[in-house]
C-alpha cells in the first residue's frame, strides 16, 4: 500500500525564465532561428559527407556522425524550450518528463563519449599516419562508432531509473526550462543520496573521462607537433585537429561545471542553454570553416546545383 501512493506528483511545472516576460517573444524567434541554423546545417554536412567521395574517410564518417547526433540532441531540449516560451500552461507530465530526461541524457552522455573517439582518430592519424588506414578498417570504425551510443543510452537508463525512483510528493515546480537531473532531486522529498552518488558516478565515467581521455590524446597531438621542422607542417597537422578541439573545448567547459556537482544552481540553466543551444548551432559552422576538404566539397556541390 506504501508503495502504491510512493509519488503523489502526476506532472512538473517548468518554470523557464520567468523575469525576462516581456522578452518571450525575442528569445522565441531566436532561439527558434538557431534551431533551424543548427539542424540545416547538420543536415548539410551529413548529405555532403555521403554524396562526396572524397569525405568517405574515417575522420568525415565521424563528423556526420557527430552531426546525426547533435540533430537529436537539440531536439530533444529546444522544442520544450520554445513551447515554454510562449504558452502559458507550462506543465508537463511526470512520464513525458523522464522520457525527456533520458534522451537528453544518453544524448548528451553519447556525445562526450564520441569526442573522445574523435580524438583518438586525430592522435592516431598524426602519430601513426602510415598504419592509420591499416588500422582504422570499416569493421573497427563501426565499433568505435556505435559504441559511445550503447555507453550512452546504457548509463543514461541507470541514472533516469535511479531518479525515477524518488518520491515525489508535493513540490512540482522545476526551475529549469527541461527536465534535468539536479531539479528533480531538489524537488524530491526522499533522500536523494543514492540517486545522487550513483549521478556523479554516471558523471566522471561519462563526462570526466572521456574529458581526461582527450587531454591525453591532445597533449600527445601537441608533443607531436612540436617536433615537426617547418611551420607549413605544423600548420597542416594542427589543421586536421583544430576544429574538434574547439568544439570539444565549448562542450565540455559548461557541462562540467553542471554535471559533475548534481547538487543544481539558479544558474545551471543559463549554463544549460550554451550547451543545449549556443554551442550546437556553432560546430556546424566551426567545422566547416575550418575544414579546408568540407569547404571544397561544399563548394562543388553549390557549382553542381547551380548548373
Amino acid at each position: 500500500m506504501e508503495g502504491s501512493n510512493k509519488t503523489t506528483v502526476k506532472e512538473f511545472i517548468l518554470i523557464g525564465f520567468p523575469n525576462t516576460q516581456k522578452l518571450q517573444w525575442f528569445l522565441f524567434i531566436l532561439i527558434l532561428f538557431t534551431y533551424v541554423i543548427c539542424v540545416t546545417c547538420n543536415i548539410v554536412i551529413i548529405v555532403l559527407v555521403k554524396i562526396d567521395n572524397s569525405l568517405h574517410t574515417p575522420m568525415y564518417l565521424l563528423i556526420s556522425n557527430f552531426a546525426a547526433l547533435e540533430i537529436m540532441f537539440v531536439s530533444v531540449a529546444i522544442p520544450k524550450l520554445l513551447n515554454n516560451l510562449i504558452v502559458s500552461d507550462k506543465r508537463v507530465s511526470i512520464s513525458s518528463c523522464f522520457l525527456q530526461l533520458y534522451f537528453f541524457h544518453a544524448l548528451g552522455a553519447t556525445e562526450c563519449c564520441l569526442l573522445a573517439v574523435m580524438a583518438f582518430d586525430r592522435d592516431l592519424a598524426i602519430n601513426n599516419p602510415l598504419r592509420y588506414s591499416a588500422f582504422m578498417t570499416n569493421k573497427f570504425y563501426i565499433g568505435v562508432s556505435v559504441s559511445p551510443w550503447i555507453v550512452g543510452f546504457t548509463v543514461a537508463s541507470i541514472t533516469t531509473i535511479s531518479t525515477a525512483q524518488l518520491e515525489f510528493c508535493s513540490h512540482n515546480v522545476l526551475n529549469h526550462f527541461m527536465c534535468d537531473m539536479a531539479p528533480l532531486q531538489n524537488l524530491a522529498c526522499s533522500n536523494p543520496y543514492f540517486s545522487n552518488m550513483v549521478i556523479s558516478t554516471a558523471a566522471v565515467f561519462t563526462v570526466a573521462f572521456p574529458f581526461f581521455i582527450i587531454m591525453g590524446f591532445y597533449i600527445h597531438i601537441i608533443i607531436t607537433i612540436s617536433r615537426i621542422k617547418s611551420t607549413e607542417g605544423k600548420r597542416k597537422a594542427f589543421s586536421t585537429c583544430s576544429s574538434h578541439l574547439i568544439v570539444s573545448s565549448l562542450f565540455y567547459s559548461s557541462v562540467i561545471v553542471v554535471y559533475i556537482r548534481p547538487k543544481g544552481s539558479q544558474y545551471d540553466k543559463y549554463l544549460a542553454l550554451v550547451y543545449t543551444v549556443i554551442t550546437p548551432v556553432m560546430n556546424p559552422f566551426i567545422y566547416t570553416i575550418r575544414n579546408n576538404n568540407v569547404k571544397t566539397a561544399l563548394r562543388n556541390s553549390i557549382r553542381q546545383l547551380v548548373r
